[in-house]
């Protein structure tokens, strides 16, 4: 058997396939002693996400997504910068999609999104401080629109498929579950 002291695989150093300055794609192989494994990983930083409420409502953000080719309802959120913290970089992507400036975050949950092909912590926080900033316009080419959707009404647009970005899926669901 080639399995560490502690029962992992011996893993190969990373054969870096593609890269830019947002994400990276490599290659490790895993020895499990009988047999291996190739894995192509892709690796993209932190990411971070905020739900605001406000009256019942979540303030969500509309936006262009290539692989769907649609606009996309999704809470605000994004990758964290080198040097922030996650709830530093969910105050600032919220900030810079909704032009709404959070204040006393609550850990929501804490998740990866993928186990062996994505490298993406993922950290969502919720809110209902907030102080909304003067004179904003939403992202040029970014973001479409901002809107407040009562709870119901958002858990309603996920069945109907209205919603599909797994990001939000998650943090509207834990946020449900969380108030219930």
């Amino acid at each position: 058997m080639v399995f560490m002291t502690d029962g992992s695989p011996k893993i190969t150093s990373r054969e870096f396939i593609y890269e830019t300055p947002y994400y990276q794609i490599y290659k490790v192989k895993a020895d499990f002693g009988p047999f291996s494994k190739e894995y192509f990983v892709t690796e993209s930083g932190q990411k971070a996400g905020i739900i605001i409420i406000h009256k019942n409502s979540i303030l969500l953000v509309r936006q262009y997504r290539l692989l769907t080719n649609q606009q996309s309802w999704e809470v605000p959120g994004g990758r964290v910068d080198d040097g922030e913290t996650p709830e530093e970089g969910a105050i600032r992507e919220c900030l810079e999609e909704t032009g709404m400036k959070c204040h006393s975050l609550k850990s929501l949950l804490t998740y990866q999104q993928g186990m062996d092909a994505f490298h993406t912590p993922t950290y969502l926080f919720y809110t209902e401080d907030f102080s909304k900033q003067s004179n904003f316009s939403p992202c040029a080419g970014e973001i479409e629109s901002i809107e407040w959707i009562p709870l119901t009404q958002c858990i309603e647009m996920i069945t109907s498929g209205e919603i599909v970005d797994s990001f939000t899926i998650i943090a509207l669901l834990a946020y449900q579950l969380k108030t219930q």
